[in-house]
């Protein structure tokens, strides 16, 4: 008799549980739900950790279990967060424009409103009027639609055109590194319609909201931990059976895969698209909350780090891309956020700020030798333990 998925994945009911209650306990330690000893910033900060967990489990979909070493993932995070960022900043400006002109002699017309809008955002950049691309900014469906099919299709595109040219191993990871850095130059400039270097801000202002941030903040937590559950589920369960098989197949000996008659290229293009809308929707959960989203963001240094966290995590383990993710994305927040103390050696005091990517480093080239299968694997090694 066949088992049922969940007997055959435990750690997925573990893993939501404890997400459900990591969520539950900071909900009633709030400032806006319950006793105020977690700070709204450190709600906020513990929801946008869960979207980088969740874009650790797209990393780890593609790399872990497919192989395919992107270095281009942020990419797909920072398109999501643009999408959702350009409806947010076109309503919060109309709110505050129509405010403003509440008490006009003569009402404006929807062409002079539009116009009002646009100076405000673009007058930045010397623009007064909408580029192509905010066609759809006015329409919150429209641009939640867009969150899945910008970053799915240039996902698709630009699989389709490598994988079908058989591009593998560190040449498709220099690929995604230069789609990666193109597309950052490129949002740099001023005329591309997203602002250039200044990026889209105010993203934290929910448009037609009176709520405070304390209690935005909360709600954000609570997307930001639905989603990474429903991720965790589906990337689980994808993972589980013959489908699964068959990419670890491709990850560990591609040539017999395609030997045996499987469409190698296939796999490839649709673990790589989805993992992309993965990036995608975490990216569009976590700029509202950080407020601001600027062409920095798709730096390839942020796909690197991403790599990092995934290794440390332990790769080929959906749960160790999640623990990878939130320890060093939190340790990051305490070294640069000015939290550690300065070490003072005498001759020289160590300022966390700046050594935090040195001891980043050596914590990857460490895990690296000495712990291959990560902190997952730890988890791994006790959980075999207490079952002797």
């Amino acid at each position: 008799m066949e088992r049922s998925f969940f007997a055959r994945n435990p750690s997925v009911l573990i893993f939501i549980g404890c997400l459900a209650l990591f969520t539950l306990l900071v909900t009633v330690m709030s400032e806006a739900f319950g006793t105020g000893a977690i700070s709204t910033s450190l709600t906020k900060t513990l929801g946008m950790t869960l979207c980088l967990c969740l874009i650790a489990l797209a990393m780890d979909l593609v790399w872990g279990y497919c192989g395919i070493l992107s270095l281009g993932h942020f990419a797909f995070f920072a398109l999501g967060g643009y999408m959702i960022g350009m409806w947010l900043m076109y309503a919060r400006t109309a709110d505050v424009v129509i405010a403003a002109q509440a008490n006009a002699a003569l009402p404006p017309t929807p062409s002079e409103l539009n116009d009002a809008i646009a100076v405000q955002i673009f007058g930045v950049v010397g623009g007064d009027s909408f580029p192509w691309m905010w066609a759809f900014a006015d329409s919150l469906f429209a641009q939640l639609a867009l969150v899945v099919l910008v970053p799915g299709l240039l996902a698709l595109v630009f699989g389709w055109l490598a994988f079908r040219s058989r591009v593998t191993g560190v040449y498709l990871s220099i690929l995604t590194q230069a789609m990666t850095l193109a597309l950052s130059l490129y949002l740099f400039q001023n005329d591309t319609g997203l602002r250039g270097n200044n990026g889209l801000s105010g993203l934290q202002n929910l448009p037609g909201v009176a709520a405070p941030q304390s209690v935005t903040s909360v709600w954000f937590l609570w997307a930001s931990a639905a989603a990474l559950a429903l991720g965790y589920l589906f990337c689980a369960w994808i993972m589980s059976g013959k489908f699964g098989n068959v990419v670890r197949g491709i990850r560990d000996d591609e040539p017999r895969v395609r030997f045996l008659g499987y469409s190698v290229e296939g796999y490839k293009l649709f673990v790589f698209t989805v993992s992309a809308v993965i990036a995608a929707i975490a990216g569009a959960l976590y700029y509202p909350q950080a407020g601001i989203i600027n062409p920095d963001e798709l730096a390839p240094i942020a796909s690197i780090y991403l790599a990092v966290w995934v290794a440390i995590g332990g790769r080929g383990r959906l749960y160790g891309a999640v623990i990878g993710a939130a320890v060093v994305s939190l340790l990051s927040t305490w070294f640069t956020g000015g939290r550690a103390p300065d070490v003072n050696l005498g001759f020289y005091t160590i300022q966390w700020v700046d050594w935090w990517t040195v001891l980043l480093g050596i914590g990857f080239v460490l895990v690296t030798l000495f712990a291959p299968k990560g902190l997952g694997g730890l988890v791994d090694y006790i959980v075999r333990k207490d079952a002797r």
